[in-house]
């Protein structure tokens, strides 16, 4: 899989030699704003890091071994949690949220939350969450790709979700075991440099994150990672053939 990091620019902040009374006192403060800010920014973008790097750890470790029961309609599949939406007013207070309960948010997580194509539900609302591998929507390989994988579900009866689904799902997961990550699944939200990307809810082991992933229809998803979805009005028919790639 594919993962887009964003490079951002830092300016550089001199001191001069000989700066006395008030004038030394504000470099001073200037200096040590700007040291807080890197340090915070810098911490962010390795938690993201060390989270990616950890997940492809992991899918070189496992096999995508197809599950007993494979999913044959969305109706069969549990709920898996309920979350809260429509409590926000805009991404900022959001984005404050993540912050204050100490969840990291990604480079590309933070770009797509900041583009005005990521919206927030105006009215309080609860949904049931499904969450459901591609090995068990009837994938054997060891990669699908990502449009292969939104088909299938879509044809069991699943439904893409909202991207305010995934910060949310963050605030309200915050005992998510260490190794997992949980790729929303979700129309994909361009970057500024015209980059499809979505959001996945994971701990790597660096601590509890928001991050962002290749969402093109053609990026190759290991068959052993998670997906979320919501259950479409349509149920599909528990006869529905199964595919086989």
């Amino acid at each position: 899989m594919d993962y887009v990091t964003s490079n951002r620019w830092r300016r550089d902040v001199t001191t001069p030699r000989h700066s006395t009374g008030w004038h030394g006192a504000i470099i001073l403060m200037l200096l040590c704003t700007c040291s807080l800010v890197f340090a915070s920014e810098a911490k962010a973008q390795c938690t993201a890091r060390d989270s990616l790097q950890n997940q492809l750890r992991l899918k070189k470790t496992s096999s995508p071994i197809m599950p007993q029961v494979l999913v044959r309609s969305a109706v069969d599949v549990p709920v898996w949690k309920k979350i809260t939406i429509g409590t926000f007013s805009n991404s900022f207070a959001l984005r404050n949220a993540l912050h204050a309960v100490g969840c990291g948010t990604g480079g590309l997580a933070g770009e797509i939350l900041a583009r005005p194509a990521f919206t927030l539900s105006a009215t309080k609302a609860d949904l049931e969450l499904y969450t459901v591998s591609a090995a068990e929507l009837g994938f054997q390989t060891q990669t699908a790709s990502l449009g292969q994988i939104y088909a299938r579900a879509k044809q069991l009866g699943f439904g893409l979700a909202a991207a305010e689904i995934a910060p949310h799902l963050r605030l309200q997961y915050l005992d998510q075991p260490i190794g997992e990550f949980l790729i929303i699944g979700m129309e994909p939200i361009k970057t500024w440099e015209g980059e499809p990307v979505i959001l996945t809810v994971a701990n790597g082991g660096a601590g509890l994150i928001l991050i962002g992933q290749d969402g093109r229809a053609d990026a190759e998803i290991s068959v052993a990672s998670r997906f979320v979805f919501l259950r479409s009005h349509r149920a599909a028919p528990a006869e529905a053939a199964l595919v086989h790639h």
